[in-house]
Order: C-alpha cells, then structure tokens, then sequence
C-alpha cells in the first residue's frame, strides 16, 4: 500500500489576502496541514501543488515536498480540486512515482485532527468497491426546512412540501467538510464524481469544522481553534 497527500495551495487569494500562508494562531495556515499529513504517519510522500514561489519555498521549510509548479490554467478561481489533484497524479507518475491511494488535504484545515484521516484510508481500504472517503459533517437544522427570500425580501420556503413537517422526522443530510479527501488515484485521474454513491463518509462532529472562506470564517475558525485547545480536544 502507497499513499500520497497532496495539499493544493495556490496564490492570489482574493477574499482573504495570502491565506494560505496568513498565520492562523500564531503558525502559517498551511504549516498545520502539512504537519498533521506528516505526522500521521500514513503517507510515504507529502506534496504541495502551487504555483506561488512563496508558498513552494514555505511548504519546503516545513517539510514537503514540491516536485512541480501548478500551470496557470489550474490556479485560477474556477479550477476545481478533482482537476488539480489529477494533475499532480499524473505528473507524479511522468516522474516515475505511483500511489495506490492519494489524500488531498485542503490547506485551510487548522481543525484538522490525524484520528479522522486514519479513518478516511481505513474506510477505503475495507471497501474495495468504493472510490473516495472523505469529511462530512450534519447540518445543524434539517436543510428541507430551509428558509429564502423572495424578490419583496420576504421569507418563504425553499422547500414548501416540508412546511409543516417535524425536525425529527426529515433525514439528517451532511455537507462537505472541506478538510480531506482520500481516493483511489486511478479514480482521481479517471475523473469519477466525488459527490456519488461511491464515496463514503467520515463523519465529524460540527465543532471541529469550519470552512474558511471569508473574514469572519477565519476568526471564527480561531476563536474554535483557541477553545478546543483549551478544552483539550485538539491533537
């Protein structure tokens, strides 16, 4: 069994300035994620694909690898993460490196915990038939009882057939977490669908996850990130 992570990392964030290299408590936020894939002890290489020189030169430092530089058409906003985890596969294997099993770990996962990633290749090695396993979470409130706002800016529905139908009895639905991936590298380069009946789920309790999108995400993200290590909670 070989295993790769691969963290996406590129520059020129727009909603919040050098994210990927800001520090979150104190440590540049893409130190963290390269130390959790490092110590977890699951991967046989750890591999940063960017195409900033500041952020290659930082993911050298702390230990990973960059044995490549992102091309341009994958660092805009509308490169997806399957096209970008496929491409450093496939260059990967041009350089004579193959993996059974690829992770990709988002950069911005400071809540990020190596219990959940052992999971995750766990998960994927016990079902052979399955494809990817990576980090969901359940919505706080069942989303069928959603509400939006019309085009008077008052409320309705979003979904009318549910108005009048019990919390505990709509099924609980999950979004994505948004801190690792694992798949099956010929699924990653096949260009199979994540979001299918082939992935399985790592389930996460809702207070280790925060997606960290905006200015407020991000403090929001540390305020959690200060009482889970306090509270012990943190690896």
């Amino acid at each position: 069994m070989s295993c790769v992570a691969l963290i996406p990392a590129r520059g020129g964030s727009k909603r919040i300035a050098g994210k990927n290299i800001k520090a979150f408590a104190g440590v540049p936020m893409l130190a963290r994620s390269i130390d959790k894939a490092l110590s977890s002890g699951l991967f046989q290489q750890v591999v940063v694909s960017t195409d900033d020189p500041q952020i290659a030169k930082l993911a050298l430092a702390c230990g990973a690898e960059v044995p490549f530089v992102r091309p341009a058409e994958l660092a805009d906003d509308f490169a997806g993460t399957a096209a970008v985890v496929a491409h450093a596969l496939q260059v990967l294997r041009e350089q004579g490196r193959e993996f059974e099993y690829a992770c990709c770990i988002y950069a911005t996962a400071p809540l990020l915990q190596v219990r959940f990633l052992r999971q995750g290749l766990e998960a994927l090695m016990g079902h052979p038939h399955q494809s990817f396993a990576f980090s969901v979470c359940g919505f706080g409130f069942p989303v069928q009882r959603a509400l939006t706002l019309n085009e008077e800016g008052a409320l309705e529905a979003l979904y009318p057939e549910y108005r009048n139908s019990r919390s505990q009895d709509l099924p609980v639905a999950y979004q994505d977490a948004a801190q690792f991936y694992w798949g099956r590298s010929q699924a990653w380069l096949d260009g199979e669908a994540l979001f299918s009946p082939r992935s399985l789920p790592v389930i996460l309790p809702r207070h280790l996850v925060q997606d960290i999108d905006t200015e407020e995400d991000w403090q929001r993200a540390e305020y959690l990130y200060a009482a889970l290590k306090a509270g012990g909670e943190l690896e």
